[in-house]
């Protein structure tokens, strides 16, 4: 991962590539939200889906997983990162479905040093989440924590 010096207010990066799969899909349903528009073709027919959708919490993971493998090629070591201390907001603004491939947009909205932790700091962004018709399917406002490199 990056260090709090590599972010400025404004930047923008696009990234990742995630294919989504009917049986993940319902794998992640399964293990932990097994409501039936997220396992089962029919039931999911009959909602306002219309078809099988991925629970926003397996959108947050996917996400997640894009993430951090951007995060690896910018910093291979993983030095900088020291997690996160929460989002802001997180909206699903648009279901996922089998078949969809998505691909993150970020903005740094705001870069703080600690005043109580010398040697870190924060970056809050705006994570877009787009499928492969560049329309937003999640958008959050994570708040990450990392190690300033004149304190490493």
């Amino acid at each position: 991962m990056p260090w709090l010096e590599d972010f400025a207010v404004g930047d923008r990066v696009a990234f990742g590539r995630y294919d989504v799969s009917r049986e993940e899909v319902v794998a992640f349903a399964r293990a932990y939200d097994p409501q039936p528009f997220h396992l089962d073709d029919d039931a999911a027919a009959a909602t306002h889906f219309g078809r099988l959708a991925a629970s926003g919490w397996h959108t947050c993971a996917m996400a997640m997983a894009m993430v951090v493998e951007e995060g690896r090629a910018r910093d291979p070591d993983g030095a900088g990162s020291l997690g996160a201390v929460g989002i802001d907001t997180l909206r699903w603004v648009k279901p996922v479905h089998p078949g969809d491939t998505l691909r993150c947009e970020t903005e740094v909205l705001e870069v703080r040093r600690s005043s109580k932790r010398p040697g870190t700091g924060s970056v809050r962004s705006r994570l877009t989440v787009l499928n492969q018709h560049d329309e937003p399917v999640m958008v959050q406002e994570p708040i990450v924590l990392y190690r300033t490199r004149d304190e490493a």
